[in-house]
C-alpha cells in the first residue's frame, strides 16, 4: 500500500506545537484517553491499556523502541494497529522526531440555511483545511484556508471541535500534520470557487441532515471531525 496524503481553542492561540525539547502536542485523545494517529484510514493507535479488539499489537519500550519503518511496516499488513506502552507522550515524541512536523487548521463552515460547505478531492467528501503560515494564529490560518479553497468567507470562528494527526508520503517525504478543526459561521454573501491548483474538483453544500449520507466515503478524519460537531 502506497500511503500518500489524499490523503477551549485559546490553548492553541500563538502556541508553537512543538518545544526544543521535542515535545510533540498529542491530538485530542478518544473517551479511553488513547491516541489515533491515521495513516489514510489506516490507524495506530497509542494506548497504556490492553488494546481493543481488531487491533494488531506492538509494544514499545525502551528495550524495543517505536520508529516510523515498523510502524509502517505493519499498517502495510494491517488495518488497524495498536502501541501498547508505558507512557503515550514520550512514545508521541518518539514516533514524531521521525517525521516532518506540519500544523494545518480547517473545519466545518455552516451557512445560515444549515448547510455544510464540503470539497470534493480525489473524489471524496472532504472539509476545507490547509497549513498555517509563519505567524498566523490556527483561527486566522482556518478561516484563510476556508476562503482559499472554497470561496467562502468566514463571518465568525467558533469553538474548536477537535484536533488530529495524520501521516502521509508526499514525494518521498513522511510528514505528520496536526490540524486545528473549529466550528465557523459562513458570511452572508459568497462564490463557491473550488481552488483546481491544489487538486479541488468542486465546492458543495451539503444540508446537516444529509451529512452522514455524503461522507460515507471520506476520511475516518473527516467523520470523527464532523461526528464532534454534531455532537
Amino acid at each position: 500500500m502506497k500511503m500518500t496524503e489524499y490523503a477551549d481553542f485559546s490553548m492553541l492561540k500563538g502556541v508553537k506545537q512543538h518545544s526544543l525539547s521535542g515535545v510533540y502536542t498529542l491530538p485530542t485523545p478518544d473517551c479511553g484517553g488513547n491516541v489515533i494517529i491515521y495513516f489514510a484510514e489506516r490507524e495506530l493507535l497509542l494506548t497504556c491499556s490492553d488494546a481493543p479488539d481488531g487491533y494488531y499489537i506492538m509494544e514499545a519500550s525502551d528495550e524495543n523502541p517505536i520508529s516510523r519503518a515498523k510502524v509502517i511496516t505493519f499498517l502495510e499488513k494491517y488495518n488497524k494497529v495498536a502501541v501498547e506502552c508505558d507512557d503515550i507522550q514520550q512514545t508521541f515524541d518518539a514516533l514524531a522526531e521521525e517525521f516532518v512536523w506540519v500544523e494545518a487548521a480547517g473545519g466545518v463552515v455552516v451557512n445560515d440555511k444549515d448547510e455544510v460547505v464540503m470539497i470534493v478531492r480525489n473524489s471524496r467528501r472532504d472539509l476545507p483545511k490547509g497549513h498555517r503560515e509563519e505567524g498566523e494564529s490556527f483561527e486566522e490560518c482556518a478561516a484563510r484556508e476556508v476562503e482559499e479553497e472554497t470561496g467562502v468567507k468566514v463571518a465568525e470562528v467558533g469553538h474548536l471541535l477537535k484536533t488530529t494527526v495524520h501521516c502521509y508520503n508526499l514525494y518521498g517525504k513522511w510528514e505528520m500534520k496536526y490540524t486545528a478543526w473549529y466550528a465557523m459561521t459562513a458570511a452572508a454573501a459568497y462564490e463557491l470557487k473550488p481552488q483546481h491548483e491544489e487538486g479541488i474538483t468542486a465546492v458543495e453544500l451539503v444540508p446537516l441532515d444529509n451529512i452522514q449520507e455524503r461522507i460515507k466515503s471520506s476520511f475516518p478524519t473527516i467523520k470523527g471531525v464532523l461526528a464532534a460537531f454534531c455532537e
